[in-house]
């Protein structure tokens, strides 16, 4: 579907824009793949909660309110808790975060990882129920998270895992956008999806044969651009047609569950960016977290 002369120049002006801004403030990382280990660290976070007093769990709320008042923002996702807590309580789970920024937590200004984070104090409230590892890259890809999955260290985490959560594909949408700055036609992402869509799979298969029992949750994306291109309706047919391809993927297996969050950004008068007004805030990932949580309790 290509657009009219005039539409299309005005187009090809304003994405050209919204890409240099968003590249300008990502690191190198989001270009090549480094080749220094990319793990993320959360063994601190963890540390934190084995070194709390699970008898005292009065004083633990106390705690936790007088934090929410401090911030101003829920360390927990509270309407969730009751069944998260019977959902794990009478089970020790291992679960495996990978894919790019969305898993990392980018944009998170408390600094506490995302949806990531605020699902691990959830989870683990008051309790270590569930082990938590999180491998999220900042800028990758899928085809670079295919070659991640060789890596020893996440392959054996995986093969271990009672559960993998998956953020995948905003980058390969960001990086046609990139390719094409000059030129930019909707044809473009059009033909890039089949690549994706053929990534993806195999990202499902390559996990599936390091461990065929885990539950494997694949979380869809929004509109990066929503913010500096509100009225451009293409945006959101192309991040639509990526997210049901996802979804379609993800239901050709049994143990594969697409997780939409598309909705959660569009519906809202709440800021839910961060101040690259591509990453979500901690108000986004807490949408997220609450949306994650729905999904891997009530299946």
């Amino acid at each position: 579907m290509n657009l009219k002369k005039y539409v299309y120049i005005a187009f090809s002006i304003l994405i050209a824009g919204a890409v240099i801004i968003y590249f300008m403030l990502q690191s190198t990382e989001t270009i090549t793949e480094p080749t220094t280990d990319p793990e993320q660290d959360i063994e601190q976070e963890l540390e934190d909660h084995d070194t709390e007093d699970e008898s005292d769990t009065s004083e633990e709320n106390q705690e936790q309110a007088e934090e929410t008042e401090q911030t101003g923002f829920p360390p927990i996702v509270s309407g969730a808790l009751q069944s998260t807590i019977g959902f794990f309580s009478n089970q020790e789970t291992k679960i495996v975060a990978i894919g790019d920024s969305l898993t990392q937590g980018v944009g998170d200004e408390t600094e506490q990882g995302g949806y990531v984070g605020i699902l691990d104090r959830t989870i683990n409230d008051g309790l270590q129920t569930a082990d938590i590892i999180n491998f999220g890259k900042r800028g990758n890809r899928t085809d670079q998270l295919l070659k991640r999955l060789d890596q020893e260290e996440i392959a054996q985490e995986i093969a271990d895992s009672d559960l993998v959560l998956i953020t995948i594909g905003a980058n390969d949408i960001m990086k046609v956008a990139r390719e094409n700055i000059m030129h930019l036609v909707i044809d473009d992402f059009v033909a890039e999806k089949e690549g994706y869509e053929m990534r993806i799979r195999q990202i499902f298969d390559k996990i599936i044969a390091l461990n065929p029992e885990t539950d494997i949750y694949l979380v869809g994306f929004y509109n990066p651009f929503k913010q500096y291109f509100k009225d451009i309706k293409e945006f959101d047919l192309i991040v639509g047609a990526w997210n049901t391809a996802s979804s379609n993927i993800a239901n050709e297996y049994e143990n594969i569950t697409f997780i939409p969050t598309e909705d959660l950004f569009t519906v809202t008068t709440t800021n839910l960016f961060a101040d690259d007004n591509f990453h979500p805030n901690y108000e986004g990932y807490y949408l997220m977290a609450e949306r994650v949580l729905e999904y891997i309790t009530t299946r």
